[in-house]
């Protein structure tokens, strides 16, 4: 079981790091122009105005970074590998964990905004998972994905999600605890 937990935790660390990265890069006024352009459906935002296209670009780029990393270390770290990094092609598997992991937010977001959600609220679970499970969607089109990895994922990440933002709510990253 841990050895499936550290796979995954593996696998899908370029997700992760997608998913965090929107906030890291929001100091760059580059490309800062929400996804849904302000459009509205049924008189509420679409997505929100923290949804952007700087988001999705640095997200995606900051994934294909983190796939190139996993295939140059993939000789020494192959043991946790749940892929052959040799065999991929990081530019697909990058996008398509990264751009995954931003679209399933931008979804929850969707929901949200639909719900009154203000942005920035906790909606548990959803918060936890919705990255997670939009990255396995869109990179099972690409590699075959296990039930238990998708298991995994869940309970690994969904669980790893909460903590790390409480480090980036203490370190002044993010403005709520979760």
């Amino acid at each position: 079981m841990l050895e499936l937990l550290l796979k995954t935790f593996w696998f899908l660390l370029p997700a992760g790091i997608a998913n965090m990265s929107p906030v890291l890069f929001k100091w760059i006024p580059f490309l800062n122009y929400p996804v849904d352009l302000n459009r509205k459906f049924k008189g509420k935002p679409i997505f929100g105005s923290n949804k952007t296209y700087r988001g999705l670009l640095f997200g995606t780029l900051t994934a294909i970074a983190a796939v190139y990393f996993q295939k140059v270390f993939y000789q020494d770290l192959s043991s946790i590998s749940l892929i052959d990094y040799s065999n991929v092609n990081i530019y697909i598997l990058g996008v398509l964990l990264g751009f995954g992991a931003l679209l399933g937010d931008m979804i929850k977001s969707f929901f949200k905004r639909q719900m009154n959600i203000k942005s920035g609220k906790s909606w548990v679970p959803f918060d936890q998972l919705d990255w997670i499970i939009g990255s396995l969607i869109c990179v099972s089109f690409y590699i075959a994905i296990s039930w238990q990895v998708i298991l995994a994922s869940i309970l690994l990440f969904g669980l790893l999600h909460p903590i790390t933002n409480l480090i980036g709510y203490f370190l002044h990253i993010k403005k709520n605890k979760f």
